[in-house]
């Protein structure tokens, strides 16, 4: 699946170019234990190679067009820290025509970058080992100007090719998506089924992980978000340790990785499994809108457009509840939609959970094309002080969210099989 990325990502390139893409580092969490090692995206886009310490080197011009620096094979530390591919293993394994010791990298870089017209590097992007040998070699070759040695004569950012790759899904990133969104939409759904008042918003949250470790997910996509009551009104409540009480609204927001992809899926339902009345109120304004917006998203519509779209819709509803009181079109003007609805309407998603690509090009909003894929997440949020609104409606947080694959006639949600319409959820509960 990676080699037709990285040979596209060679051929976009200035061909008179080297690219550098670097390992994310590993993470202390505390003392001497790290975090579960997660690959820099870039570089697992282009090579797939999960190991800490690599290093891609990426030449259109060279004879070895594709490099990698690994660590050595060490039968000690493997012991310990698990197998590891060496330099025999990447090149067998992982397609790089030659490969190296990590620890070479210093030594063999000038090589490799003299005589570049530029050098693809992101300074700064969380690996500053690496870093700081490119600047220092850089720094070398330019005082060796005289006998020949020419140094990359500017450092440009990958990302303006390899995130605009990174945007259109292949027909094997959308397959790794749809199994990510099945493995959280099971998840979501055992989530309904099982959450009941007295329970701890942990027990929902220990459920929907250890589906998805069952499921073949590497891990959770983002930290899983469980808040009942006036936690939903929290819009990234991690916590995830109240008791479900009678009467509330929990809202879930949980996605799956799988194979490096994810997904994101966001549903709210009533912990007793029947909304109330002003629980439905905010729900169907929420549904709707999100049902609305879903509808409109097709290739050449901005997503600019979706989200005025979701904004005017919420905001009319906004006023018929009591929320709000004045003219719509002069609330929106003046941005009082933000005291309940304070957040973006969505984000494309992929390898990051918040994925790469730009949202405008040249100051205009981007447009739609096939093969990307979105979230749409409207919500309502109404904190419990919130002051001249109807008491009803007082600690109710809503949000919906799906997962929409952009198709060449319109739209395919990715995340449609957890319920959402409120009659489905509560027959859903209620077995």
């Amino acid at each position: 699946m990676h080699r037709p990325q990285l040979e596209e990502f060679i051929k976009r390139m200035d061909q008179d170019s080297v690219a550098i893409i670097a390992s994310a580092p590993e993470a202390t969490r505390s003392n001497d234990t790290q975090y579960r090692f997660r690959q820099n995206s870039d570089l697992y886009y282009l090579t797939g190679f999960e190991e800490p310490e690599s290093i891609a080197v990426i030449a259109p011009k060279q004879e070895k067009k594709f490099t990698l620096f690994v660590r050595s094979r060490d039968p000690e530390k493997e012991i310990w820290d698990g197998r590891r591919a060496g330099i025999e293993g990447a090149v067998r394994d992982f397609g790089a025509e030659e490969a190296f010791p990590v620890s070479e990298f210093s030594e063999k870089l000038g090589d490799l970058i003299n005589n570049a017209r530029n050098l693809y590097y992101r300074v700064g992007d969380g690996n500053p080992r690496v870093d700081n040998i490119i600047i220092k070699e850089i720094a070398r070759m330019r005082s060796l100007g005289r006998k020949g040695i020419a140094p990359p004569q500017a450092i440009v950012d990958p990302g303006t090719i390899l995130h605009e790759m990174r945007l259109i899904k292949s027909d094997d990133e959308i397959a790794l998506m749809q199994r990510a969104a099945d493995i959280a939409a099971e998840a979501h759904v055992e989530a309904m089924k099982t959450a009941r008042p007295g329970m701890k918003e942990y027990e929902i949250e220990a459920l929907i992980e250890y589906i998805f470790r069952r499921s073949g997910a590497a891990a959770p996509a983002y930290s899983s978000i469980v808040g009942s009551g006036v936690n939903a009104t929290i819009l990234h409540y991690i916590n995830n340790d109240a008791e479900l009480k009678d009467g509330d609204l929990l809202l879930i927001d949980a996605g799956a990785e799988y194979r490096g992809y994810a997904s994101d899926i966001t549903r709210t339902f009533p912990v007793n499994a029947s909304f109330t009345r002003a629980q439905r109120d905010i729900y169907d304004l929420v549904l709707s809108a999100q049902l609305d917006c879903i509808r409109m998203a097709r290739p050449g519509v901005s997503m600019d457009e979706l989200k005025a779209h979701s904004i005017e819709m919420l905001t009319e509803g906004m006023v018929r509840l009591g929320l709000l009181q004045g003219d719509t079109a002069k609330l929106i003007e003046e941005e009082k939609y933000k005291q309940f609805y304070m957040h973006g309407l969505g984000h494309f998603l992929g390898i990051d959970v918040h994925d790469v690509g730009r949202y405008y090009n040249e100051g205009e909003s981007r447009r739609l094309e096939p093969g990307m894929v979105i979230t749409v997440e409207p919500g309502v949020y109404i904190t419990a002080d919130t002051k001249e609104i109807p008491e009803k409606y007082l600690g109710i947080g809503v949000r919906i969210e799906d997962d929409v694959l952009i198709t060449e006639d319109g739209n395919r949600v990715l995340t449609n099989k957890v319920p959402k319409e409120p009659e489905e959820i509560e027959q859903l509960m209620a077995r």
